[in-house]
């Protein structure tokens, strides 16, 4: 069976009642996780960004080691917890946000890669990501964003 199209999809869902459409969202819920996450975040988070942030600012904490060397396995697992959040959001603000947040953290706790040019090219790859988006928001935001990132000389 292929997925339907997003229009689709639209059209198939503007018909249905409240009952209806709080059904679906729940089944979908329960399919996978990704669903739920998303959900939580239209439902309880979208209204209050800054608390948004501010929660996925500190999942990003608990994941990092406090010093000494960072693995690459445990890079890439919170590299993919970041996507999907700013995913969720759609945000330049957020994504500007939690990008900053995580290579301020490694720059201050000074996590190493030792040899491994994967975790620092994932690294260098945040850092390119900030800049594209730091494009995208107003020219007073940038200046703000680009104090933030005065420490990240690193890598």
């Amino acid at each position: 069976m292929k997925p339907a199209t997003i229009s689709e999809l639209k059209r198939a869902l503007a018909p249905l009642s409240h009952d209806e459409l709080l059904d679906a969202c729940v089944r979908l819920a329960k399919f996978k996780v990704d669903n739920k996450l998303l959900l939580t975040y239209l439902t309880l988070k979208s209204g209050d960004e800054a608390g948004y942030v501010d929660e996925v600012c500190a999942d990003i904490d608990e994941e990092l080691p406090a010093r000494g060397m960072i693995h690459k396995k445990t890079l890439r697992r919170i590299i993919r917890m970041m996507e999907k959040c700013i995913r969720f959001s759609g945000d330049k603000e957020t994504e500007l946000q939690i990008r900053i947040h995580f290579c301020c953290q490694i720059s201050e706790r000074g996590l190493q890669w030792g040899r491994c040019r994967v975790s620092e090219n994932m690294y260098l790859a945040q850092r390119k990501k900030i800049e594209k988006a730091l494009e995208k928001v107003h020219p007073d935001l940038q200046y703000d964003f680009r104090q933030q990132m005065q420490g990240l000389h690193r890598a």
